[in-house]
């Protein structure tokens, strides 16, 4: 398709008003320029061209960039530690499973016995902390399963297994390595005697396979604990180490920092210490000495993410892997009030003063002397000298902000007493706003806290409405640490939305120091949360669409932002549209009195489940029916249980209802402006364990929250709800009383960029999102600038519901050469792409 070819109506309107805007001087410079190709099939793949300039300040001063800026987030959610990251191939290898990680765990969890076994806790235990083992009949043996399809192995590789062993006397254990068909490696056979002792063996596999079992036979009556098979190939060759193509692959984002251990881990869960009479806290808080010294004395735990946890992959490994792959150790502990709808604040001191000494152990096991208790503790581990710890935070995501600031206070000026040099980070919250959002920065502005964890999870369109997100920021108060952000999605519309916002980060780089897309990992077959970076199963990963986008800006971070301004897109946006709906999130809830009233007061729509729900489609889950006049939902485990009704063409309207809460862990749902499945608002009452109240917008199914307030809503009493919408500004009242509004009114800006240095080398990394089915001509001015004529590009560009797999990746980097660079110069943007520029200066 020639450069030349006539645009379409849409385009030729959009590139005149662009040009209007530009003024004489660039206008003359779009109508003049040279058009440099971009990749070969970018302009073929879209019929829209649209008209954008660029103009560069290289002489004029711009942020700084540290080498942190972007680092990764590690927290055990999705099996992200075992059967994930932490190498082990084994399933419940000290048979810890229980009832307290998940309802269906037993003992034998992924075990399989032949002939008679028992798992036993008593006092012939191999460690107080690693409570339950098997006791194995004579002849009888016991197999693992692995995880996904079951123990992967490759042709050739070596395995290491190793077991701890208790006998009476003396009895022979055969170990094998098999699949359905047959051997996957030589048997091999360990002799064990007397007491607690660890016996190891090697294997070699004779063939791949994915669907592997391990198994230990006896020939004489004999316990076991701590069943393992590592892959001999772990990242950097570290025993009880990484898998390596998981390491490998977050390695290659060469990340400023490593966040560890969680998220939703950190603070949820019990503060206290194990105990007899709490069944050994089984869901005790993630607690750092909890997960060092030798693997066999660690504690499990259970996970807040509903399975099992070892700590085999712990603190020390944390810091190891840190250091590896060159990133900054950030740890998070517990502030001990708890977060992600648990809500609770310990009042407990002597507890409060254990957790902050606990934290000064923590700095002096990553900084310490060898002659210092904690440093002693890890040289003994293997590695005499410190870690270089620098940063450090305290919580997550507490949605009680008063309750913790006064205990993150007093962490505060413990650590700065004894560790002045490092840097303690508070937090926001759970969101990007409202009122917990508010009183957090407050407190922390007013304190003079260092830096603030923030963290969202927003639809696409958020994203790019929020480009400028922090262009405001005081910069005399704390900096940013972007802890965890991602828009709700995998596909290449979401990476490209999540480029467009990183734009906004790196311009302001002088406040948003530290920035980690979040979840880092997950297991196919095991997934609480997505979408996530990097997913896997027992053999493959593959890094998502967000993944090459993270990559791709974490590789070419450049060391200060150079002033550049780009002109917009035109937007033209309507009132909110939409018929009604109702809703639950494992809730049981009743509705009654629904009415739609137009602005000059006419019916548009009135019902009161006299005659039956006959004028509702229902969108969602649950069990909804008409009882005694009302219409009920009654299943209290289903999720967004939606119903509708009206037209998708109502604007400018009132809408009334009268909703009760029966049971369950929440409140309910009141939706407007709803067009399907996937476009809507809602009024989210009790929402997030019934803790708060939110207006949430959804588009393409990805939400976001555009008003939110702590709130809980009251089980049997009758609630009368009403919402005004006008144009697109919207208005909700609870009870007759005004509780907020709103006004959605943001343009979603489809094009954006930055400009960096590299200092290094000199040279100009012009980055350019273009989010939009058109692709962009555009006029660059580099201000001045002399450059070579040449530069190198590297381009993301698919479709927008494109989404990476194991055996297909659409959305990947494609690198060339283009001539014709100047001073000026002008350069085609494909649709749906994001662009990297690296032009030399001279």
């Amino acid at each position: 398709m020639s450069r030349t070819r006539t645009r379409s109506r849409t385009s030729r309107r959009l590139g005149s008003r662009t040009t209007r805007r530009l003024g004489v001087a660039a206008s003359a410079l779009l109508m003049a320029s040279a058009v440099v190709p971009g990749p070969a099939h970018a302009e073929d793949a879209a019929e829209d061209v649209t008209d954008y300039a660029i103009t560069v300040d290289p002489k004029a001063g711009g942020a700084k960039i540290d080498d942190t800026m972007y680092g990764v987030f590690y927290e055990d959610i999705n099996r992200a530690a075992d059967g994930g990251l932490y190498a082990e191939l084994v399933q419940n290898r000290s048979f810890e499973y229980s009832t307290a990680d998940h309802a269906s765990y037993t003992p034998l969890t992924s075990w399989s016995v032949t002939g008679s076994a028992q798992t036993l806790d008593d006092e012939g235990r191999l460690h107080e902390r690693n409570r339950t083992y098997l006791a194995l009949g004579a002849g009888s043996s016991v197999t693992n399963s692995g995880y996904n399809t079951g123990i992967s192995v490759e042709r050739g590789e070596k395995y290491d297994f190793s077991v701890w062993a208790r006998t009476d006397g003396r009895a022979s254990l055969t170990v094998s390595l098999t699949d359905s068909g047959g051997a996957l490696a030589t048997a091999r056979k360990v002799t064990a005697r007397g007491g607690w002792a660890k016996y190891e063996a090697t294997f070699t596999a004779s063939r791949t396979s994915t669907t592997g079992r391990l198994t230990v036979a006896t020939d004489r009556a004999a316990a076991l604990d701590m069943v393992s098979l590592f892959p001999r190939d772990t990242f950097k060759g570290r025993e009880n180490g990484l898998r390596k193509d998981l390491a490998e692959k977050i390695a290659a984002l060469k990340p400023g920092f490593l966040r560890f251990p969680g998220g939703c881990l950190v603070n949820t869960g019990s503060m206290e210490d194990y105990s007899e009479e709490s069944n050994w806290q089984r869901k005790r808080s993630y607690q750092w000495k909890d997960t060092i010294g030798p693997v066999e004395q660690r504690a499990t735990n259970a996970n807040f993410w509903g399975y099992n946890q070892s700590y085999g992959l712990g603190y020390y490994e944390y810091f190891q892997f840190a250091e590896d792959i060159g990133a900054m150790p950030l740890p998070v502990v517990p502030a001990l009030v708890t977060g992600c709808g648990q809500n609770r604040a310990t009042d407990d001191e002597e507890l409060l003063r254990r957790h902050i000494q606990d934290t000064l152990d923590l700095i002096e096991f990553a900084n310490g002397p060898v002659s210092s208790e904690w440093g002693r503790e890890r040289a003994r581990m293997g590695h005499p000298k410190p870690f270089r710890l620098t940063h450090l935070a305290v919580g997550n995501e507490e949605n009680l902000p008063a309750e913790f600031f006064a205990r993150f206070e007093r962490f505060r000026a413990a650590i700065e007493t004894e560790y002045p040099e490092i840097t303690v980070i508070s937090n926001s919250g759970p969101d990007d706003a409202g009122t917990t959002f508010d009183t957090a920065w407050r407190l922390n502005r007013e304190a003079g806290v260092d830096m603030v964890d923030e963290h969202y999870y927003n639809s696409p369109q958020w994203f790019l409405q929020n480009n400028d997100r922090y262009d405001s920021y005081d910069r005399e108060g704390p900096q940013v640490f972007l802890g965890e952000y991602a828009s709700q999605g995998n596909a290449w519309r979401n990476a490209l939305a999540e480029a467009a916002f990183m734009t906004g980060l790196e311009r302001n780089a002088d406040i948003v120091k530290l920035a980690s897309y979040a979840p880092l990992l997950a297991n196919e077959d095991y997934v609480q949360w997505s979408p996530d970076m990097i997913w896997f199963n027992n053999h493959a990963s593959w890094g998502s669409a967000n993944y090459e986008t993270q990559k791709l800006f974490m590789t070419n971070v450049g060391d200060r932002v150079v002033p550049s301004a780009a002109t917009s897109t035109p937007s033209v946006s309507g009132p909110v549209t939409g018929a009604v709906g109702l809703s639950t999130w494992a809730t049981s809830a009743a509705y009654d009195d629904v009415t739609v009233t137009g602005e000059n007061g006419e019916t548009l729509f009135s019902e009161d489940f006299g005659g039956g729900a006959s004028r509702w489609t229902h969108t969602g889950g649950g069990s909804w029916s008409v009882r005694d006049g009302r219409y009920v939902q009654t299943d209290e485990a289903a999720e967004n249980t939606m119903v509708t009704a009206g037209d998708t063409s109502w604007q400018n309207y009132d809408l009334s209802v009268q909703a009760t809460k029966m049971s369950g862990k929440e409140g309910f749902l009141i939706a407007f402006g709803v067009q399907d499945t996937g476009n809507y608002y809602w009024w989210n009452l009790g929402g997030w364990n019934n803790t708060s109240s939110a207006v949430e917008q959804a588009v393409d199914g990805g939400k976001s929250t555009l008003l939110a307030k702590p709130h809980s809503i009251e089980t049997g009493r009758a609630y009368d709800i009403d919402i005004k919408v006008r144009g697109r500004q919207v208005t909700l009242y609870l009870d007759g009383e005004e509780w907020g509004s709103f006004t959605d009114d943001k343009p979603a800006e489809p094009f954006r960029q930055v400009v960096t240095e590299d200092a290094r080398t000199g040279d100009l990394i012009v980055k350019v999102v273009n989010a939009q089915p058109a692709a962009a001509r555009t006029a660059i001015d580099l201000g001045g600038a002399k450059v070579a004529s040449k530069a190198r590009v590297t381009t993301l560009a698919a479709a927008p519901d494109a989404v990476n797999t194991e055996t297909q990746t659409p959305v990947k980097p494609e690198k060339s050469v283009v001539g014709g660079v100047a001073d000026r110069f002008t350069y085609t943007f494909p649709a749906h792409s994001v662009t990297f520029l690296r032009i030399e200066r001279r």
